[in-house]
């Protein structure tokens, strides 16, 4: 009994991993991602409040812009205290409750993001099948419940991830990022923790795998529709419209995938590239989706420089 509460005083916190080997950069290190979160923080923020003050922004694609930021913008600051607070200031310890909750959120938003990627491939979808009832089909309310119903689901579904965590006793305590993830504090319990794995696999296949299946339907049928189009001017209008969507699922679904590959079979050898995947998987889509929807849509770039150029 003594050795059990010993182990349970001793791992009462854990351990956060910056990026190893590189302990020395780690200034410049905290300088380039405060840059970034700055970035990803103002330019999200910007969309926010450029689509809420702008009527010619009520459009069902840029309120399913709105809230992909707000998921963008969530994540980054779900992350921030401990990846900067490692960075700048060497604060490697995490209260276990503490990295619980980040955990959640991580995993919350990161269901939401990809159940708002949907909603925007169904939103090109109908633009594009039946553009005549498009704005009456995708009215603020049906957007508004749709968004709802997804939100619900990604609490529901990432409730009990951190429950079930939280019944484990812990061996070790050192992370392998510099933030909880539910794949990566599982593998520290010296419990069974099958439970755990079998629901975060469950996790996987029912939010982000599902999603994916349905985006790429979405685009076999957009292309089948596309294709049908008699000017080829218009075939490539179209599939333009597309075009910033694409951008925001490879940036999200492409480091999401290698991220789960590399916790799933990568070994230690792999550490440094699965500390760098780890940073693209968070920090890279809430940088560029902004920088990516500003720069493709014509609407959204013209109000962006109206606050430069009066």
């Amino acid at each position: 009994m003594s050795a059990v509460n010993d182990t349970q005083l001793q791992f009462a916190v854990f351990l956060l991993t910056g990026i190893p080997g590189h302990e020395q950069a780690h200034l410049w290190i905290a300088i380039s991602f405060s840059i970034m979160y700055a970035i990803s923080i103002v330019g999200n923020a910007a969309i926010i409040f450029f689509i809420k003050t702008d009527p010619s922004l009520h459009e069902p694609m840029y309120i399913f812009l709105s809230m992909l930021a707000v998921t963008d913008l969530g994540l980054s600051i779900s992350t921030i205290p401990t990846i900067l607070g490692l960075f700048l200031f060497n604060s490697r310890e995490i209260n276990m409750d503490a990295c619980f909750a980040q955990l959640f959120f991580i995993h919350l938003l990161s269901i939401t993001e990809s159940s708002v990627l949907l909603l925007m491939a169904f939103d090109r979808f109908i633009a594009i099948f039946n553009p005549l009832r498009y704005a009456s089909f995708l009215s603020p309310p049906r957007i508004a419940k749709m968004g709802l119903v997804f939100v619900v689901r990604g609490l529901v579904i990432a409730f009990p991830l951190p429950l079930l965590l939280k019944q484990y006793q812990y061996c070790r305590n050192v992370l392998s990022h510099c933030y909880c993830l539910n794949q990566d504090v599982m593998k520290l319990a010296c419990s069974d923790i099958r439970a755990s794995s079998i629901y975060g696999m469950f996790v996987a296949i029912s939010t982000v795998g599902l999603d994916a299946l349905l985006i790429f339907l979405s685009y076999v049928m957009i292309l089948k529709t596309v294709l049908g189009i008699a000017s080829r001017m218009e075939c490539l209008r179209a599939l333009n419209t597309c075009v910033s969507h694409l951008c925001a699922v490879m940036l999200y679904y492409t480091p999401m995938l290698g991220l789960s590959v590399l916790h799933r079979f990568g070994n230690s050898s792999s550490h440094l590239l699965q500390s760098f995947v780890g940073y693209v998987y968070l920090m890279i889509p809430p940088l560029m989706n902004p920088i990516v929807y500003s720069v493709k849509s014509k609407h959204l770039r013209v109000r962006v420089i109206r606050v430069f150029i009066k």
